[in-house]
């Protein structure tokens, strides 16, 4: 008995340690289609947005692309559909996406009534008020008996009815679905105050006030009311292919913790530093776990960048948003981003 047990054990081992990953049925639906659907947003600068060129551009997009790069070895076979905060769930439970990548904040309830995943962190914010300056209003706590543009569907929307709830203070809500027709029912008077998470605010005041308004003309207040981790979102089911996104975007972590760049990743094909070789796939075996190419990582870096890269050209320091990097720092310069090894 005691010989079949071990034997038993043993190929259980070979079988959970073989170092191959299987593919489930969303995967396979994609690699035969050739190409990745990504459910994003409806447009918002330096996150989600379709340039002049009709080209979709931004960080969450760039998500997207990595998972592109890992899975076809090229960022561009990917197809985006533009959703609304009260779209999107219901796309990606039907099929009609495969992943999402729109500034979803991931929740107990989203995570275990969705019939969903959230992958890894792309982005930790946190939801704040946008208010014209003519208002004269320096913080939230002033906010009594405003009028406050939100979506609905969204955690913002219950985050907004806690803190008046919180603070007994009463506001009267103007619901609405669209982004474009809720930024403009804000321009133009229609309410006191817009309530989304902080990087959305300061997106809408780079990008989205109509002349003769100017972004000077409006201030992100300082008070954040709420965590708002934002995280792609796949099907429940498909462990495979939620561990291909989740990783490529931890994939952009370690690059950047390892000074990989898009600039210097050939030269750093050279490296003598195993760690580096394990993750440009030097040093074969994270690709076949992974159930992708050996050059995975490489792919990713070389035609989208690392984490830093993408967060300064869409967001940060490169971009006109100017975001701070704050909680989105690497892990080793006092942020939250942190990867797990690539071994």
């Amino acid at each position: 008995m005691r010989k079949t047990t071990l034997a038993a054990a043993a190929g259980l081992t070979a079988i959970l340690f073989s170092g191959t990953a299987m593919a489930g049925k969303d995967l396979d639906t994609i690699k035969a289609r050739g190409n990745l659907i990504c459910g994003v947003g409806q447009g918002t600068a330096g996150f989600m947005m379709a340039d002049s060129q009709g080209k979709w551009v931004g960080l969450d997009v760039d998500v997207c692309r990595a998972v592109s790069a890992a899975l076809f070895g090229d960022s561009e076979k990917v197809k985006y559909v533009p959703l609304s905060s009260q779209q999107r769930f219901t796309a990606l439970q039907s099929g009609e996406v495969d992943m999402l990548s729109n500034n979803t904040t991931q929740t107990l309830t989203r995570d275990t009534a969705l019939g969903l995943d959230f992958t890894a962190i792309t982005y930790y914010d946190g939801q704040g008020f946008l208010v014209p300056k003519k208002l004269n209003v320096k913080s939230a706590k002033e906010l009594n008996g405003a009028t406050v543009c939100v979506a609905p569907g969204t955690t913002t929307e219950l985050n907004l009815a806690d803190y008046f709830r919180a603070n007994k203070m009463t506001f009267k809500p103007v619901v609405i679905e669209k982004v474009d027709e809720v930024r403009a029912a804000f321009f133009s008077g229609r309410c006191d105050v817009y309530t989304n998470d902080s990087s959305s605010l300061y997106a809408t005041r780079a990008a989205n006030p109509p002349p003769p308004l100017k972004p000077e003309d409006f201030i992100v207040l300082p008070e954040i009311i709420s965590k708002e981790p934002l995280a792609p979102a796949v099907r429940h089911g498909d462990n495979q292919f939620a561990d291909i996104v989740r990783w490529s975007q931890y994939a952009m972590l370690e690059a950047e913790e390892y000074g990989i760049t898009s600039k210097n990743v050939d030269e750093m094909l050279k490296s003598e530093n195993p760690t580096i070789k394990r993750i440009l796939g030097v040093t074969p075996g994270m690709g076949k776990a992974l159930g992708v190419d050996e050059k995975w990582v490489y792919n990713i870096v070389k035609q989208v960048g690392n984490y830093g890269e993408s967060f300064d050209r869409n967001v940060g320091s490169g971009s006109v948003l100017k975001i701070d990097r704050g909680l989105n720092k690497l892990w080793t310069k006092g942020g939250l981003q942190y990867a797990p090894p690539i071994r």
